[in-house]
């Protein structure tokens, strides 16, 4: 994870993708011993001592407690207690402050680096069948998260202006590239939801550097402008968008492919943004050939009847029209992952109080669904299905029902991974294509108001026998 301002990986880290490649089985968990932790640890300038709360150790707690329904440190620590009683290791403290105070200590560095890592390793061993044409696609969406409303969160992440102080909660902004083949997360950034270069495209900005030549990236008409083009185009990466509501199509001009299928030039407009300096103005090209064309959607149910997608796949032959409307088509797929993230993984509502643990636990939510998908691949693999066809809540379930803190802990994995594959293959998703519900809902909220005023001011209130809430 990226923060507002940049932040590279750090040197020392690269030594360890290395080892990657010498790992046969599944390099995702590989990444996550004992050894390779604390190895990181160190080349990341993080100094622990060899106690119970190694930083390994927190880190499995940490996963834990992510993946447990309750998500509660005292639900977290008490799995934890019954691992060590497992290994006829004495108990630990059965206050939380000691963990508490352990997860303050976890380096954020480390968490989000693991995140990067297990995704690509999750990805780089995806088969043949699960690329298009051969190649990686990335697929980039973005969201938002809330947190507790204490004065540190307030400050880093200010909550709406339309809301009274003391009636909202710290709001973050969060860009999230998924992996199309595998669904894991390759890379996030996250910085507040308003203010100066606080947008998805000032978010972006700063992964650019994490995309690779010959990758593909799918992304919503928020993305589709002339300076992200240029940018990805400059580093060897492809784009399939939908067309910005502000760009106008006229498919008499240019180079016609098909029917309403054709090459364009867009000239590099003459404002230069903000955040952009001169000199990376003019080494921005001065025009961009892009290829449009339509999408019609014969499907009445559908909200989009029609749209036109920009690529720079241009070779027609190679990639037709319908092939590229289907590849755009699971851009959704994505939805569906920050779907799954925020409410079958409880990321929506985060429970941490200050900052750097904010990020840290958004981390950690992202290495935990890393990890379910990775074992989401490798299940797939063994039942030559499509990682697409597995139900991820199902995943979930099964994880759950196998002892967590086992699963971070190798002599567990060799016994129990066999049997964890075959029921997690075995947890497929309903084939319904083009499946279509009223974009509402049947449940009805609870019939209670809405708090107009702090809580603590209405704490007031019913001190001195003022009911402002309860009905007369």
């Amino acid at each position: 994870m990226t923060q507002p301002t940049r932040l590279s990986s750090r040197p020392q880290f690269d030594t360890l993708r290395n080892q990657l490649g010498h790992h046969e089985g599944l390099p995702f968990l590989e990444i996550l011993s004992r050894p390779l932790v604390e190895q990181a640890c160190r080349h990341g300038n993080h100094p622990f001592r060899d106690r119970v709360s190694t930083p390994w150790v927190t880190l499995g707690i940490f996963l834990s407690q992510i993946l447990s329904e309750d998500q509660s440190c005292d639900d977290a620590l008490e799995h934890f207690q019954k691992f060590r009683y497992d290994q006829g290791l004495p108990a630990v403290a059965s206050k939380t402050t000691s963990y508490c105070e352990a997860r303050q200590r976890l380096p954020e560095e480390l968490v989000r680096d693991l995140v990067r890592r297990t995704g690509h390793a999750v990805q780089h061993q995806a088969s043949d069948d699960w690329l298009f044409h051969g190649r990686s696609v990335k697929i980039i969406d973005g969201s938002t998260i809330l947190m507790p409303d204490t004065p540190e969160n307030q400050a880093a992440y200010p909550q709406l202006d339309s809301q009274a102080p003391g009636l909202g909660f710290p709001i973050a902004r969060l860009l999230v590239v998924f992996s199309l083949a595998v669904g894991t997360v390759l890379e996030a950034a996250m910085g507040p939801y308003q203010g100066k270069q606080t947008g998805e495209q000032a978010l972006l900005r700063q992964l650019l550097d994490h995309f690779r030549p010959g990758e593909i990236v799918l992304a919503d008409r928020f993305h589709c402008s002339y300076w992200a083009i240029a940018a990805l185009q400059a580093r060897g990466v492809d784009v399939v968008l939908r067309l910005h509501q502000a760009r106008v199509t006229d498919f008499r001009r240019g180079c016609r492919l098909g029917c309403e299928d054709h090459l364009v030039t867009w000239t590099k407009p003459t404002h230069v943004p903000g955040w952009m300096s001169r000199a990376e103005y003019e080494a921005m090209p001065a025009q961009l050939t892009v290829r449009e064309f339509r999408v019609r959607v014969r499907d009445r149910t559908k909200r989009v009847r029609e749209l036109v997608i920009v690529t720079t796949l241009a070779d027609q032959a190679s990639y037709p029209a319908d092939e590229l409307g289907g590849l755009f088509r699971q851009r959704w797929d994505a939805e569906l992952y920050l779907r799954t993230l925020k409410t079958q993984m409880h990321m929506e509502m985060l429970r941490t109080k200050s900052p750097a643990m904010v990020r840290k636990e958004v981390a950690v939510h992202l290495l935990a669904y890393n990890l379910i998908r990775g074992l989401m691949a490798e299940a797939a693999r063994v039942a030559e299905a499509s990682p697409r066809t597995l139900s991820f809540q199902g995943a979930l379930h099964t994880v759950r029902s196998f002892e967590e803190s086992h699963l971070y802990d190798p002599r567990w994995i060799e016994a129990d991974l066999p049997r964890l594959l075959e029921l997690i293959g075995q947890k497929r998703v309903g084939d319904r294509p083009d499946r279509y519900e009223p974009r509402a809902v049947k449940r009805r909220p609870k019939p209670y108001p809405r708090l107009s005023m702090p809580r603590r001011a209405a704490q007031r209130l019913i001190r001195r026998g003022i009911r402002l809430y309860e009905k007369k």
